[in-house]
């Protein structure tokens, strides 16, 4: 024996034993398919299969096994036949050598997993250096079989139980002597039906089966026949044990008289010279059991000796002729006759009694396994009714902790809170968990859980663990199977009746009983201690629980993540285990995670099982309840590899169908345990069952939507899906299209859950998951080959499974692990995180509210795209209309009057608006037909979109509109200037030529000096001639307060009788204006407040209208009526806003006289500039020095090529250029905000709201706070502001933006001149200049004085093509002197000079309507701007939004989500005309608010933190006492991470 333990590398292990921790360790051998080199590899190799359920176990032989010659001998029958390979060993020897160097719980696992493939497993274990026996009780305890014999009255019940307990008939086959019959090929045919052939016991025909037995000769094996109730398929109608002994019974006497002590009867395959043997002499005397021999064929020395021994002649069974099938069925026959004739049944157990008689070791039989069971038998003894029991024995669990798990829940839900103050609710509940931990702590250790505890303090203890699970098993077998087997035909049968399954489900919770429950009390006596002061006595007594619960995870042992039965994770208990557990572990504490997912009875615990060997209960008709956890050791030659040191195996319960979850209520525990898991893992396993992947949908709904919801999303996690019993080898191809529908609706969920929680980066599934559709699923058959109870497990199933367990450590490969300290982190956080979903109805809702969402942020890009081409359309209309009747060519100049253009353009106008109306409302269209992103759900909201798209075109009409009639107004003043400077112009140009023409008469050659004294007199008299054509300057405050009066008839005779008081504009336009002057004394606070928010409105919109006024002073235009009527519409438009403030007819003439006041003055500012600028005379002095250049030039025939193109550029063109790029820059940089790397903040009014949140939180400045609440729109301005300056100010974003914006134009200039170069027609300098004037006509605006300049006095001969190259040389050094004056001006002085500014633009996207909520002035968030529903989706505390008690005139903390929940709360302030009203009524005054009432939306921890932070400001600001804040202090950084929840 030594020889071959030394063969195969186990000599060492033969006293040191081999561990189960060891074999189940991931090491390199894992998940390689190296082939076998040598003989110390091929025990590994056994093991390895063996643990993955592979029928090949036994089939192990190095690569450099010779090929055993055939042989029609039995192994057992021929030694003579056996080959003696010095490079192959006989699989029995190999499963007797391993056997006897393992430890006995590993000894336990592979007998487990010998029977589940059909082996048949060893009951007598040779030791040939000692003769020592060894008979395997304790390595056969924890097998449970699972049968339907044909005796069982009820057709649809079965039996199932230990199979050590059940007393069976035993059938012994032996040999005597060579046989030429193979007994163990016999005996598998023997218990085979025709169609399932199994290799029970290995033979001479298997691998290696043909080798010299070295130390398995002695073996006894044994197997069970166990019939299934089908009478067809059955061999045998009852179950039968059959024993099998190796090697020739004349050299193990002790094993032979064990099996005829113990046997039913006893079949013996003989060779015929050895048929008189002493033993039958002696046998023939005892009592014995029916002998019957088995021989190849009859002869006369056979007779002989029966007459001699006196054998009965009808127990001889001869082959001779027959074939095998025949033969087989002689000793099926003759074998159930023996039973059928002899009523001796045995069990396991007693013959161990036989066995302890006869000398041989029982397994169990040690010390230590004794004191464990006695340990175990004494507390099992004390359990009569396990309901009792738990009631008594461990009464920290059951309905205490459920209460107090529904206790934790409701702190974060507030589902009941009703009518009372949120705060003071949260603190009941605090109370009544602090009642039920006091009750818990009162309840003394009970003494089973005392005497549980001393035994798993002791070296015993998994001993003693697994002998009280079995005890506890068998005390629960007896009554769980059945009522699982009626639940689940409830099930089957559509449902049956609610109350019915509610109540089974009850009573299988209340009957199970198992080692986890007294786990569990354990960590309910930790809980209950760690809730009082640390240095407690009762604290520090139990302070060693952890370690003891962590010792046993590094065991094997399970721990519970999830209690199933009250859906609750304890807290304190994890941090406890898992930081002893990784003092234990020191360093070596990186984990990885794998947890499976399914519905119920789907095969998850199986599989887990196969794949790493792990024990999660799966037999006893128990099922798991809850999650538990176990370990697997990473052995260190594959730590580096796969990043960790241990492996995390999280096993579920099965999750419910939708359907069967409504009829037990069992939906939100089976949400909530998903996302859990999912979160936790690394791979998460989703095990669906057949082919069809749909039953797992609804589950993956939530699953992805809560997930992305959590707290830190930390890291990306795989999913694989693992489809069973699917046994098609096309499976995976097949499935293609099913694979790819699964992945659309996983998508689908995904971009649901993601917008509706604001995390716009994911859109796919692949996203938060890793998946891959060719490689993340994976096909498994079935597990049984076959009809159990007979079947074995399936190659392909192993194969499967291992294939899987490959994939899943290459996945760990690219993965970072985390230690146990960050993973008791993410399980609290992820915790508490699922503690605050409301999961039955949260999906459909947020479904509704994701939809919506969707279909703003679509909207919104719609609305964008409409605004930007028409805010281009309407500037190019404004181009076109400051240019008309400029230049003679112009294609606008034929075309009648200006008015005759305005026309046309607003009529083209209204035709672009048409165009995009109706293709918005075609994007509507088509976006509900596409039936995308559950449109379905928010089809009552299509109308408004619609309207918003009408409204849409409605406000950019009468804003291009309003563009075109100031520039009508402009053009229109100006012809008539243009007109007077032409005339002065004509006349002087003349008197010039006249001038030059005398000059060049007189002969002699005149210097420059002498020009200039001869021009200075010529002009001196064409000045005295000319006619003072002046510019009327006129009164602009009589034309603003004529305007006023016509914007105000409208409010009918007693707003016009108040106006008629009015004398002018002339007095107090000085002054600040003051909302209720005559209201200064009030003392209601509503009132006070009023006053103050209207205050804060009209200073807001008079600083716009002031703004407004300095940008029309910057533009040198003259004034204009469209100036003041523009100015009245932005006051009537923040009037209608406010609506709600309830403003009369003396505020709003107040308001208008005094902004017309200074308005107006500004206005007669701008006029009289204007004037001056445009007096005829004036302009003409401003030629002059041209006038004198030319003449000079034209004199001394100069060229004036190079001088004429520096003057078009610096006069004309440059002014020109500049006020295109402060018409247009302002949209392009509000396009790159929304567009660019801010999408995340301007994307849509949420993520905008949580930028502006964060920033608040940043700066940490009550006053800024204030203004944000009390001046949104001011603050918001300003924000904005501040982003647009920040993100253009970095990397030269401005100058990039302003320099494609010049080349852009410039590329079009240098084209227009080209083309004009080329113009044969065009010969002198003006009708070059025009020519390209006339180009850019549609983009420019050109001033008529400064082109009329240039084109004065043209020199005859001019050479247009070198005027072109000037040009071309004067537009570079323009482009260059543009860059520098970008570079030169401050941003700030930029923005104020755009006519468009960004910051407006922006404002209106993200502002919305501007509403706020009239309890807690959170904006509102609706989409479109003609929605007829305001809503918020997180409400405030109410005292941010001024609200306090009547009567203490503390500030508010409820929330108004809540308060419209209430049944009896109430509020009053002006709108209620300080009377008493119904939160819940609160639609009949303020009937354009939508406020769901969901009392689960509370506060953020944001507002929460800022209410506290700033209590007793607020409350000096709005008058009012500070409020009594109810909640714990919250922390900067904790208020920052609520935001990522919103």
């Amino acid at each position: 024996m030594k020889r071959l333990l030394e063969n195969l590398g186990l000599v060492e292990l033969y006293d040191k034993k081999l561990t189960l921790h060891t074999v189940l360790q991931i090491n390199k051998n894992s998940v390689t398919d190296v082939p076998v080199q040598s003989l110390p590899d091929l025990p590994w190799l056994f093991l390895k299969r063996l643990m993955l359920l592979q029928r090949t176990a036994r089939s192990v032989k190095s690569s450099s096994s010779d090929g055993a010659e055939d042989s029609e001998w039995d192994d057992d029958d021929q030694d003579s036949a056996e080959s003696d390979c010095p490079q192959s060993v006989n699989p029995l020897d190999v499963l007797t050598a391993v056997f006897l160097c393992s430890d006995s719980f590993l000894q336990q696992e592979m007998i487990i997993k010998m029977s589940m493939c059909q082996f048949a497993v060893p009951l007598l274990l040779p030791k040939s250096d000692n003769n020592l026996i060894t008979f395997m009780l304790w390595a056969m305890r924890d097998l449970v079989k699972k049968y339907r014999p044909h005796s069982l009255s009820d057709t649809s019940g079965f039996v199932e139980e230990r199979i050590v307990l059940s007393d069976l008939p035993l059938v012994s086959f032996v040999r005597l002597g060579r046989c030429n019959i193979s007994k163990s090929e016999i005996l598998n045919k023997l218990l085979s039906n025709s169609q399932q052939y199994t290799d029970t016991f290995v033979h001479f025909n298997m691998d290696c089966g043909n080798i010299n037995k070295k130390i398995s000769n002695g073996l006894v094996e044994m197997a069970w026949y166990l019939p299934s109730g089908n009478k067809i398929i059955d061999v045998f109608p009852e179950p039968i044990a059959i024993a099998n002994l190796r090697g020739d019974i004349r050299d193990f006497e002790t094993q032979f008289s064990f099996l005829c002590e113990a046997s039913t009867a006893v079949f013996v395959f003989f060779e015929s010279q050895f048929l008189d043997t002493q033993l039958f002499s002696v046998a023939s005397q005892k009592p014995t059991p029916p002998l019957f021999f088995v021989g190849d064929s009859n002869n006369n020395s056979i007779k002989a000796t029966v007459n001699k021994l006196n054998l009965k002649k009808s127990n001889f069974i001869f082959k001779a002729s027959q074939n095998d099938a025949d033969f087989v069925y002689k000793i099926q026959s003759k074998l159930q006759d023996a039973i059928n004739n002899n009523n001796h049944k045995t069990s396991v157990v007693r013959l161990a009694e036989i066995a302890r008689n006869l000398g041989i070791v029982v397994d169990e039989d040690g010390e230590e396994c004794q004191r464990a069971k006695k340990s175990a038998e004494e507390l099992a003894s004390k359990i009569v009714d396990i309901v009792q029991f738990k009631k008594d024995e461990l009464p920290l669990q059951g309905e205490i902790l459920m209460k107090l798990a529904k206790l934790e829940k409701e702190e974060c839900r507030l589902k009941k809170v009703g009518d009372k103050d949120i705060e003071e609710y949260r603190k009941d509940l605090k109370k009544q968990k602090d009642e039920l931990r006091k009750e818990q702590r009162s309840k003394d250790i009970s003494a089973t859980m005392s005497c549980f505890l001393s035994a798993i303090s002791t070296p015993e203890r998994a001993y003693f663990l697994k002998w009280l699970r079995i005890a506890l098993e068998n005390q629960t077998h007896e009554v769980l199977p059945q009522l699982r087997e009626q639940y689940k035909q409830k099930c089957k049968d559509g449902g049956g009746n609610k109350a019915e399954i509610a109540e089974l489900d009850k009573k299988i919770s209340n009957s199970s009983l198992g080692v986890e429950h007294f786990i569990r009390e354990m960590s309910q006596l930790y809980e209950a201690a760690a809730s009082l002061p640390e240095d407690a006595p009762y604290r520090k007594q139990l302070e060693h629980l952890p370690r003891l619960c962590a010792e046993l995870l590094l065991d094997g042992f399970s721990l519970e993540l999830v209690d199933g039965d009250s859906s609750n994770i304890p807290e304190k208990w994890l941090s406890g285990v898992f930081s002893e557990l990784n003092t234990l572990v020191e360093s070596k504490n990186k984990i990885m995670v794998v947890t499976v997912l399914g519905v119920q009875s789907s095969g998850k615990s199986t599989l887990l099982n196969t794949m790493f060997g792990v024990q999660f209960a799966v037999s006893s008709g128990r099922c798991t309840r809850g999650a538990f956890m176990q370990l697997i050791k990473v052995a260190d030659d594959r730590q580096a590899e796969l990043n960790c040191d241990y492996i995390v195996i999280i096993d579920t319960e099965g999750l419910k169908s939708p359907e069967l979850a409504q009829l037990d209520n069992s939906h939100e525990h089976d949400n909530e345990l998903a996302t859990l898991v999912v979160g936790l893992s690394d791979v998460t396993i989703v095990n669906i069952s057949m082919e069809n992947s749909t039953e797992m949908k609804d589950i993956l709904q939530i699953i992805v939507h809560a997930f992305l919801r959590m707290k830190e999303i930390g890291k990306k996690h795989t999913c694989l899906f693992v489809h069973q019993n699917v046994s098609d080898v096309s499976a995976h191809d097949s499935n293609m299209r099913d694979r790819k529908f699964l992945l659309e609706q996983l998508d689908e969920m995904t971009q649901a859950a993601a917008k509706m929680e604001n995390k716009l980066d994911f859109s796919k599934f692949t996203d938060v998951m890793n998946y891959d559709t060719e490689t993340g699923d994976h096909y498994i058959p079935g597990l049984w080959h076959g009809n159990p109870p007979m079947a074995p497990v399936s190659i392909g199933y192993s194969e499967s499974v291992y294939a899987l367990k490959k994939h899943i450590m290459e996945i760990f490969r690219c993965y970072k692990s985390y230690n146990i300290n960050e993973f008791l982190k993410w399980t609290k956080d992820l915790w508490t995180a699922v503690k605050r979903e409301k999961f039955i109805f949260s999906f459909r809702n947020s479904l509704v509210a994701d939809a919506y969402m969707k279909l703003c942020t679509e909207y919104n890009g719609w609305d964008w795209t409409l605004r930007k081409q028409m805010h281009t359309w309407a500037l190019e209309a404004e181009t076109k209309i400051l240019n008309h009747g400029k230049f003679e060519n112009s294609e606008h100049s034929a075309q009648g009057t200006v008015e005759d253009l305005q026309c046309r353009l607003l009529q083209k106008t209204e035709d672009e608006l048409e165009k995009g109306q109706d293709e918005i409302n075609g994007k509507i269209k088509s976006y509900y037909e596409q039936g995308e992103g559950h449109v379905e759900l928010v089809e009552n909201y299509r109308q408004d979109f619609i309207n918003s798209a009408a409204s849409l075109k409605k406000e950019l009409s009468n804003s291009v509109k309003i563009k075109l009639d100031a520039a009508v107004s402009r053009r229109n003043g100006m012809i008539k200037v243009e007109g007077i400077k032409k005339t002065c112009m004509d006349t002087m140009e003349k008197k010039v030529l006249n001038l030059l023409k005398e000059c060049r008469e007189n002969k002699s050659d005149m210097s420059d000096s002498m020009l200039d004294k001869a021009f200075e007199k010529m002009w001196q008299e064409t000045v005295r001639t000319l006619a003072h054509t002046a510019l009327e300057q006129q009164d602009i405050r009589t034309r603003v307060f004529h305007c006023l009066r016509i914007n105000l008839e409208s409010r009918g005779s007693s707003m016009a009788q108040r106006l008629h008081k009015v004398q002018n504009l002339n007095s107090h336009d000085h002054e600040k204006f003051i909302a209720y002057k005559d209201k200064i004394s009030v003392t209601k606070w509503w009132y006070k407040d009023h006053i103050k928010i209207v205050q804060e409105m009209s200073d807001n919109l008079i600083r716009d209208c002031w703004e407004f006024v300095q940008a029309k002073r910057e533009s040198m235009d003259d004034y204009d009526d469209t100036y003041i009527r523009e100015i009245f519409k932005m006051i009537d438009e923040k009037l209608e806003a406010h609506e709600d403030l309830k403003l009369k007819g003396d505020f709003e003439l107040s308001l208008k006289l005094h902004i017309c006041r200074f308005a107006s003055r500004e206005f007669q500012e701008i006029h009289n500039q204007f004037i001056k600028k445009n007096n005829p005379r004036t302009a003409l002095e401003n030629f002059k020095p041209t006038y004198r250049s030319d003449f000079i030039d034209l004199y001394c025939k100069r060229d004036q090529c190079q001088r004429k193109a520096d003057e078009f550029m610096r006069s004309c063109l440059k002014p020109a250029l500049e006020r295109y790029i402060s018409e247009n820059l302002g949209m392009k940089m509000a396009d790159k905000m929304v567009t660019g790397e801010n999408v995340a903040i301007f994307g849509s009014r949420t993520t905008f709201q949580i930028s502006v949140l964060k920033n608040l939180l940043d700066e940490s400045e009550f006053k800024t706070y204030l203004r944000f609440i009390s001046s949104y729109e001011a603050f918001v301005k300003a924000f904005i502001l501040d982003k647009i300056k920040k993100h253009f100010s970095a990397e030269n974003r401005m100058y990039t933006l302003e320099k494609n914006l010049v080349n852009e134009v410039i590329s079009e200039i240098k084209q227009a001149i080209e083309e004009t170069k080329q113009d044969p027609k065009i010969n002198d300098i003006k009708g070059f200049i025009e020519n390209i004037c006339n180009k850019l006509v549609k983009r420019l605006v050109f001033s008529k004085d400064a082109v009329d300049k240039i084109g004065t006095l043209n020199n005859e001969n001019a050479n247009p093509p070198k005027f072109a190259e000037c040009l071309q040389c004067s537009l570079d050094d323009m482009d260059k002197s543009l860059i520098v004056s970008f570079q030169a001006r401050d941003f700030q002085s930029k923005i104020s000079s755009f006519q468009t500014k960004p910051q407006d633009e922006l404002f209106k996207r993200v502002h919305g309507c501007g509403k706020q909520c009239p309890f807690c002035k959170a904006p509102c968030e609706a989409g479109g701007d003609a929605h007829t529903k305001h809503f918020v989706s997180i409400h405030r505390p109410e005292g941010l939004g001024r609200c306090r008690f009547n009567d203490s005139k503390k500030l508010v903390t409820d929330i108004c989500s809540s308060l419209v929940h209430s049944k009896s709360r109430c509020f009053k302030c002006d709108d209620t005309n300080d009377q008493w009203h119904l939160y819940k009524d609160y639609d009949k005054i303020y009937p354009d608010w939508r406020i769901d009432p969901d009392p689960s939306i509370d506060a953020s921890a944001y507002w929460k933190y800022v209410m506290a932070e700033y209590n007793e400001q607020f409350a000096e600001e709005y008058n009012a006492k500070p409020a009594e804040i109810p909640w714990r202090k919250i922390t900067m950084v904790e208020a920052e991470k609520s935001l990522n929840i919103k």
